[in-house]
């Protein structure tokens, strides 16, 4: 079955995991592992998975799981792996998302531009180098939410990177188009992503390409992107007998946003270290909370008006030798049977900018608001 196919046979309460290399869809549930101690749920799935003889587990993450919000990870009932998406999916029709019948901004965005500045000044008095503050719009609609059309919609808008839906507890579904790796485990070899420092594309050229160059030389953009980078090897370094760290980043691109990454790559030290163990140890990074993280957090929760819940986590997948591959939860939605709430967030340092934090925050919108078919300026206003 090519990967078009899988595309077309999702629907909520499936996994679909969608990148560069290889799409899954998973389906129907052998077993259910949940619970809020990663570390535990990590070997309680290897056990399942040895026990079964083989097959993969696939969920999600939380963002914080001290809160009580619990990882989910399913053994589905069966498995189709195809190759990449593209160029298959191309003879798939894109799909019309009805209109929504309401939209509300959580926090106002002239709330959310005070919590940046608070933010700011908080960072000194509270020895931050980084938070990240996220903002989220409630979208509602008359019917049941077209969970499959957007999630293929977004297959479709996205080449590279890594589009997913997957199945929350209470029938929700977290869907999005993230394009950041938070960690990768192949045999012995460990890669990571991270991803930091952002800039709107424009549909000018000109202003594109001014747009890439001026994120290249940003200050700000670099120090937050370093203080990522920093953290994401520290993290992995117990795992790894080596580990390369490129000394500059990269300008990276999706069709919403230029980003700087940087590709860590690893050799890991212990068989037994599974992909799920290193998503486990290595998030929230400073990409999604900020650094140090326990202070971040704790600012974050005064500052931002909801529980992130699966937001900031991950979204990924484990097989029975331990290989597998982990997304950041970023550019998604969690979707009830109405409504879905989007997110988006911005890293927030000593020389950042309200109205430029609200700006890239609504720039971060258009991933998920262009595969419903709505114009990002109308919506985040």
């Amino acid at each position: 079955m090519d990967a078009a196919r899988l595309v077309e046979q999702y629907r909520r309460g499936d996994f679909l995991f969608a990148t560069a290399r290889r799409t899954i869809l998973a389906r129907g549930t052998d077993d259910e592992i949940t619970g809020t101690d990663e570390d535990a749920l990590a070997d309680r799935v290897a056990t399942a998975l040895a026990d079964r003889g083989g097959g993969i587990a696939a969920g999600v993450l939380p963002y914080d799981a001290a809160t009580g919000t619990p990882a989910r990870l399913v053994v589905p009932r069966t498995t189709h792996t195809a190759g990449p998406a593209h160029p298959d999916v191309r003879r798939l029709a894109r799909q019309r998302i009805g209109a929504p019948t309401a939209v509300r901004a959580v926090p106002e965005p002239p709330i959310h531009a005070d919590a940046v500045r608070t933010a700011v000044t908080e960072l000194a008095v509270r020895d931050l180098r980084k938070v990240v503050l996220a903002r989220a719009l409630d979208v509602e609609f008359a019917d049941e939410v077209p969970v499959a059309s957007i999630v293929r919609n977004l297959v479709l808008d996205h080449r590279h990177g890594y589009v997913f839906g997957a199945g929350l507890p209470g029938g929700r579904t977290l869907l999005g188009a993230s394009p950041e790796l938070l960690v990768s485990r192949r045999g012995n070899r460990v890669v990571a992503h991270p991803y930091a420092g952002s800039m709107p594309r424009s549909a000018d050229a000109v202003a594109d390409a001014a747009n890439a160059e001026a994120l290249l030389t940003s200050k700000k953009d670099r120090l937050e992107h370093a203080i990522l980078t920093e953290a994401v090897a520290e993290a992995l370094r117990p795992f790894c007998r080596d580990l390369d760290v490129p000394a500059e980043p990269a300008l990276e691109r999706t069709p919403a946003m230029w980003h700087l990454g940087t590709r860590i790559t690893g050799e890991l030290a212990d068989p037994a270290t599974t992909a799920l163990h290193l998503a486990s140890a290595l998030h929230p990074t400073p990409a999604i909370c900020g650094t140090p993280v326990d202070s971040a957090r704790r600012l974050i929760g005064e500052l931002e008006p909801f529980d992130r819940r699966y937001y900031a986590g991950a979204t990924g997948w484990v097989d029975a030798d331990g290989d597998g591959e982990w997304t950041v939860s970023i550019r998604c939605a969690d979707a009830g049977a109405t409504s879905l709430r989007m997110y988006a967030g911005g890293g927030i340092v000593a020389d950042s900018d309200p109205q430029a934090e609200l700006d890239e925050t609504s720039a971060k919108f258009a991933t998920l608001a262009r595969a419903m078919g709505l114009d990002t300026g109308t919506l985040t206003r």
